[in-house]
């Protein structure tokens, strides 16, 4: 697999750059750690996201601080009446 890292894409190299130096390994294997860890950071999130023990205030500052530019948390609240 190929990633263009040219043109537009220039980016890329240093977001991939920047993973090898976190996880302290090449390219290849950050690249692969990160889509490892990525979908069980996003499951935690939404966990602690949904505990009842926080305030909506909480909430909201987690998921702001959490959000980057590739995945957004957003807390509702959804209050719904229904009358017969």
């Amino acid at each position: 697999m190929r990633i263009r890292t040219d043109g537009d894409y220039a980016y890329r190299r240093d977001v991939i750059e920047r993973a090898a130096d976190f996880y302290d390994c090449n390219r290849t294997t950050a690249v692969v750690s990160a889509c490892d860890d990525v979908p069980q950071f996003v499951e935690a999130a939404r966990k602690v996201l949904a505990r009842d023990d926080l305030t909506l205030e909480q909430r909201r500052e987690i998921a702001e601080t959490l959000s980057t530019r590739a995945v957004t948390f957003e807390v509702d609240t959804k209050v719904v009446a229904d009358t017969d």
